[in-house]
C-alpha cells in the first residue's frame, strides 16, 4: 500500500513547476511506483494561456476548484470548465486551457509518466519507459 500527502510531496523533485509560472503539478503516484497509470494535482494560475499536447498519454482531467475555458485545437471546439467537470484526451488532441479562476485539477496519465518529462516546443511530453 502507498500514502502520500501532498505535503511531503512540497518542495521535492515531485513538486514541478512551469518554465513560466503558469502551473504547479504534484505528482502524487508516478511510473516508478508500478501501478500502470500516474496521478497528479495540477493547479493552473488565473489569466494564463498553457498549450499542450498528449501525443504519447491518454490524460483525464477533473476539475475541483476554478473556472475557465477548455479549447480543442484540433476541432475548433470551446468548453466551458467548473468544479465537476471532467475532460478526457483520448484523442491525443491538441488543447489549450485558460483559467478565469485558478485552477486546481486531478490528473491520470496512461501510460504512466516517470516525472522526468519536460513539456517539449509544442507542448509535448516524450514517452519515457521505467524499466522493469
Amino acid at each position: 500500500m502507498i500514502v502520500r500527502t501532498t505535503e511531503e510531496i512540497t518542495g521535492t523533485d515531485r513538486d514541478v513547476t512551469s518554465e513560466d509560472g503558469n502551473w504547479t503539478s504534484k505528482r502524487i503516484v508516478l511510473a516508478g511506483d508500478k501501478v500502470g497509470f500516474s496521478f497528479h494535482e495540477t493547479t493552473i494560475q488565473a489569466g494564463t494561456v498553457n498549450e499542450f499536447h498528449y501525443a504519447n498519454h491518454i490524460e483525464a482531467v477533473w476539475l475541483v476548484e476554478g473556472e475557465g475555458t477548455l479549447q480543442d485545437l484540433d476541432n475548433d471546439v470551446e468548453y466551458e470548465l467548473g468544479p465537476g467537470s471532467m475532460y478526457l484526451l483520448n484523442g491525443h488532441e491538441r488543447h489549450r486551457v485558460l483559467p478565469r479562476t485558478k485552477m486546481r485539477m486531478l490528473c491520470v496519465f496512461n501510460p504512466p509518466v516517470t516525472g522526468r518529462e519536460v513539456h517539449d516546443e509544442n507542448g509535448v511530453y516524450p514517452l519515457i519507459e521505467e524499466p522493469a
